[in-house]
């Protein structure tokens, strides 16, 4: 489990990181400049919140942002400096955390106390729900065969319930409330059951 600090720093963005989950980043506000390079330097997590109103770059004048009250720790994994004031990263999502109260700094950086969930069980994909991982194992394939990068991190449990489920609500273009909602939710096999409805809705997963 990533330990989170007392205050934890946040990034509120445009979507909504889930457990496992990979999320590039160009970093160039001051402001999460300083934030990332103590990242990277401590080894600690920041938080990925879901804006509900606002922008992710601040603009002079502009109220301040609102937030979602769940989001999800990210830990960096890569980090690259292609240029001054300009910093390139890949982070995972590791643990759901609940924010209890917020703050925000003068330079405008929100950090925030946290409870830290607990990490969600794994459970077995039912045989009713197959259609849905091998949905998903296709789709990877397929982005293998063509020489593109895979927007998901590994390891790869098309096994797990959880891990299916996160990896079509980041891929599927859905609306960022019901994202949310998704991230929300404490069972596993519940997100799945609704990813597969979507899926069945587009016919991506095969069913009829």
């Amino acid at each position: 489990m990533s330990e989170a600090p007392a205050f934890l720093p946040l990034f509120p963005l445009g979507t909504v990181l889930f457990p496992g989950g990979l999320l590039p980043l160009r970093i160039f506000e001051l402001r999460y400049l300083q934030m990332i390079s103590e990242c990277h330097k401590t080894g600690t997590p920041f938080g990925v919140v879901g804006l509900v109103r606002g922008a992710e770059v601040r603009a002079a004048g502009a109220s301040p942002e609102t937030f979602a009250d769940m989001g999800t720790l990210a830990t960096i994994r890569q980090l690259e400096s292609p240029q001054s004031g300009l910093l390139v990263i890949e982070c995972v999502g590791t643990e759901r955390f609940r924010v209890l109260e917020r703050r925000q700094q003068t330079n405008g950086l929100w950090t925030a106390r946290t409870e830290t969930l607990p990490a969600e069980p794994r459970v077995p994909v039912p045989d009713d729900l197959h259609n849905v991982a091998d949905a998903l194992r296709q789709f990877a394939d397929t982005l293998r065969q063509r020489g593109g990068p895979l927007p998901m991190a590994e390891p790869f449990d098309y096994d797990d319930c959880g891990w299916v489920a996160n990896r079509w609500c980041e891929l599927l273009p859905l609306p960022s409330e019901m994202r949310q909602r998704m991230l929300a939710l404490d069972s596993p096999l519940v997100r799945l059951e609704l990813v597969g409805d979507l899926l069945a809705q587009t016919r991506i997963s095969g069913q009829r």
